[in-house]
């Protein structure tokens, strides 16, 4: 099959990158398929040569619509397109822009499923390994929802729990101790309002970040709330937390199941979709090693880790990883996204 693409003029040094680096990321992406650019013409030979072509047309409207095409947009725009979906619509659906100017956008199909769950539901659980965006595009969503006076106040909260150091060697009382462990949701919020502005809302109290047993005993009405590293809460916390919920709030669950810090590891995330399964107003949103946004060696990390553990018992681990990392190779082009605009502040 032979397919031709005509692009703009304007737009071609745009789509084929500096050094043709976004022409070589199709190409290594597509093996199979033959890409030539000429002129304003993109020439393309294969069997995926339509796939490649829709692509083509994809990264186009990214670039009509201000973006910057590089080869670390092209792996995602690919992802995305794999997964059934327009990259130009999932690409573009700006949340709010930051205090630099900075657009927040979500960077892949499974963050942008992410954010429309929270849009439509009361509670959203985001449960994904860490680099997935969960923590920067909730605190996005809740400064969004404040700045269009939907909510009232944002709370945020997490549960202190030790990852092998002991808090009661840090200097300080109780909050001064568990600052550092909240630390993730503050730089989110000081990226989003600046400084001065994060500042302000945190004295008025408009905006409270506290430890997780603080919320007992509370009913929080107009509330954006987001409960992070969820994974280390137990069942019963969980089940505290949940049932704070007031009239004209919203509620997001973030955590990373493989990573459980608790004693014992009893946590109340891992089996709590099977508790909740049918309630309305409740989604679950699981994330992917495809949706993280940090730098490539991160995804490559966190999917050795999953095809370890998935293949340890029969002992076929190794082969997996191997095929994954040869699988992503130079198709997951390295890139790191800014924290700002990338959605990617998540620890």
């Amino acid at each position: 099959m032979s397919v031709t693409v005509t692009v703009p003029n304007h737009l071609m040094a745009g789509l084929v990158g500096p050094l043709n680096e976004n022409l070589r990321s199709l190409q290594d992406a597509f093996g199979g398929a033959k890409i030539i650019a000429r002129g304003n013409e993109f020439n393309i030979e294969g069997a995926e040569a339509a796939v490649v072509a829709r692509l083509v047309e994809e990264l186009q409207a990214l670039l009509e619509r201000g973006q910057v095409v590089d080869p670390g947009v092209v792996t995602r725009t690919i992802d995305i397109l794999r997964a059934d979906e327009r990259p130009s619509e999932v690409l573009t659906a700006e949340i709010l822009r930051s205090a630099r100017g900075r657009s927040v956008r979500p960077k892949s199909s499974g963050q942008k499923r992410y954010v429309d769950a929270i849009r439509d539901n009361v509670v959203t659980f985001g449960i994904g390994p860490a680099g997935t965006g969960k923590s920067y595009l909730a605190v996005a969503l809740a400064v969004q929802a404040l700045q269009a006076k939907t909510v009232d106040r944002i709370i945020m909260t997490r549960p202190a729990v030790e990852a092998g150091e002991r808090l009661g060697f840090l200097p300080g009382d109780l909050m001064a101790k568990i600052d550092p462990y909240l630390r993730p949701l503050y730089d989110a919020l000081y990226d989003m309002l600046g400084t001065e502005g994060a500042r302000r809302l945190l004295d008025n109290g408009t905006v409270e970040v506290a430890p997780l047993a603080y919320m007992r005993g509370r009913t929080l009405n107009r509330s954006f709330i987001i409960l992070d590293e969820a994974q280390n809460a137990t069942p019963e916390q969980l089940k505290m937390f949940l049932t704070r919920i007031g009239f004209g709030s919203k509620v997001i669950v973030n955590g990373d199941i493989t990573q459980v810090d608790l004693p014992g590891g009893r946590s109340g995330l891992a089996e709590l979709d099977q508790v909740l399964r049918g309630i309305e107003g409740i989604e679950f949103v699981r994330l992917t090693s495809r949706d993280v946004v940090r730098h490539r060696i991160v995804a490559d990390i966190v999917s050795a880790y999953d095809a370890y553990e998935a293949g340890s018992a029969g002992g076929g681990a190794a082969e997996e990883i191997g095929g994954r990392r040869s699988a992503r190779g130079s198709a997951h082009a390295a890139t790191t996204a800014p924290a700002a605009s990338s959605a990617a502040a998540d620890a």
